[in-house]
């Protein structure tokens, strides 16, 4: 009954959306979800959607220099908070919980039954994270380190990329031999066949929220409110699920 609803709801406040695309800006570790969400909810609603992915922090100061996204998903709660203490955002709204892998390339050797123990392996040169300044999972990656009494052991060996997308890309290319990435690109690949993972414990790291917010300057609210209604819906649920998202903490 509630999935009726929200169907409903997206059909209805699709029909009152303006001409202009629905502009998203959202954590490069739901990228690969959201482009099956957004097909999804394009076909349904109508609405046509730009979707910009990157480092959450990246997107969050290109939307105080005023770049005009509709909507922001942040891989974490606190850059949405800070907009919303700002002024330039109201309701958070939690939409996802994510969770860190170690990530490597098929041909790898490296046995990840170890798992973050493998790390210590002399065969690991390199060691892909993401930017723990910018990027929450970065800072989630720096945090499973230190719990594990990793951090000084294999400072010399990280390897940083802006983003989870880019670090994921480090190791893809070689530069990397393993990395520490988001579940939801070391799923995506798996289901291309292209490489191996293990899970991370998620007691190693503070609990993945990822939370969304309007902003205020938004000229599309009513899409906007369209987008986070389908996202709640069965169709939209499965397809977080199947890249390794959950809507609450396991």
């Amino acid at each position: 009954m509630l999935a009726n609803r929200l169907v409903i709801l997206v059909l209805c406040l699709a029909c009152f959306a303006q001409a202009q695309k629905l502009s998203i800006a959202a954590a490069s570790n739901v990228g690969p979800a959201f482009k099956d969400v957004i097909a999804g909810f394009e076909k349904q609603s109508g609405v046509k959607v730009d979707l910009t992915t990157g480092a959450s922090g990246s997107l969050f100061d290109q939307i105080q220099k005023g770049t005009p996204y509709d909507l922001f998903f942040s891989s974490d709660r606190e850059y949405p908070k800070r907009l919303q203490g700002a002024g330039l955002a109201d309701t958070l709204i939690p939409y996802a919980y994510g969770g860190l892998v170690l990530w490597v390339r098929n041909e790898s050797k490296l046995d990840l039954t170890r798992g973050i123990d493998v790390l210590l392996d002399p065969a690991v040169r390199k060691i892909a994270i993401a930017d723990p300044v910018h990027a929450p999972y970065g800072q989630a990656a720096m945090s499973a380190l230190k719990h594990f009494g990793l951090a000084d052991k294999v400072k010399a060996k990280l390897l940083v990329g802006g983003n989870t997308e880019q670090t994921t890309q480090l190791i893809q290319s070689g530069r990397g031999d393993i990395g520490i990435t988001a579940m939801s690109f070391a799923v995506s690949l798996a289901l291309k066949g292209e490489g191996r993972f293990v899970e991370i414990p998620q007691d190693a790291y503070p609990r993945m929220e990822q939370t969304a917010v309007i902003l205020k300057s938004s000229k599309q609210q009513a899409s906007a409110k369209a987008f986070l209604a389908y996202l709640k819906t069965p169709a939209a649920i499965a397809v977080m699920q199947r890249y390794g998202f959950h809507s609450d903490k396991k």
